[in-house]
């Protein structure tokens, strides 16, 4: 276990996830950004571009998995030592605050002028469309689900039929290929199921930015939600351990 090829890889590749994801959002709520108001298919296609560049540029380095809960998805289903679980979410954490502290000066002048207190938070973490502790939970479930067993799928496909004999033996590096499919399953989720909550479905990728979001003196960014902050972790970690189980068990039959 090389820990710093997987701390360095984690750290780079999530930093560019949330930098170009927050960033699209970025640019479509804030005011007098030259994207505003584009809407949520150019906020999907960011999120999948940016996740796209964050698989491509890490895959060789660390697997990319730019995740936590595709982390602990591969750790349940046997393809990640679970000593090296820490260090993959450390990063990913690191990273996250990178990221998120980036967008913020890349769009300095634009929230003083934006007033919205909501907008702002948006652009760092998710929120629900319709606040429903129970839906909200469970959109953020499925969406993970799709996520983790998808990225298990992919790998099926890109394996030739003599590299295992079950997909619970499988390894998930993809390498940088894997990064296109990837890309278009995170852009599909965005565009069908992100509609309830903004489709979190990595709780790097929500909590690190909204703790930056609390500690950045943004003129006028109000609270930054913490009642509904443990749904965008809980949800997405048992949605990615829920893909991997139904991996599991498909390699039974």
């Amino acid at each position: 276990m090389d820990v710093s090829r997987i701390l360095i890889g984690e750290v780079i590749g999530t930093m560019l996830l949330v930098l170009l994801g927050d960033g699209v959002v970025a640019a479509v709520l804030l005011t007098r950004s030259k994207a505003q108001n584009s809407g949520w298919i150019v906020i999907a296609t960011g999120w999948a571009m940016g996740l796209f560049v964050g698989v491509y540029t890490v895959a060789s380095v660390s697997g990319a998995h730019l995740n936590p809960a595709v982390t602990l998805g591969l750790a349940v289903a046997g393809n990640v030592d679970w000593a090296a679980v820490p260090f993959y979410i450390i990063g990913q954490f690191i990273g996250a605050f990178i990221g998120a502290i980036l967008v913020y000066l890349t769009y300095l002048p634009h929230w003083a002028i934006t007033e919205d207190k909501a907008l702002k938070l948006a652009v760092f973490s998710t929120g629900p469309a319709v606040r429903n502790t129970v839906a909200n939970l469970i959109a953020e479930i499925i969406g993970t689900f799709v996520l983790v067993f998808g990225v298990f799928l992919i790998k099926g496909a890109f394996m030739s039929a003599g590299e295992a004999t079950s997909p619970t033996i499988t390894p998930i590096s993809l390498g940088a290929l894997g990064a296109i499919p990837v890309a278009f399953l995170i852009w599909a989720i965005g565009l069908s199921l992100g509609g309830p909550t903004g489709y979190a479905i990595n709780p790097a990728r929500d909590l690190g930015p909204r703790i930056i979001h609390f500690l950045l003196p943004i003129p006028g960014k109000g609270d930054s939600d913490w009642g509904y902050a443990w749904i965008p972790v809980v949800g997405p970690i048992i949605g990615g351990i829920l893909g991997a189980l139904v991996w599991i068990l498909l390699g039974r039959f």
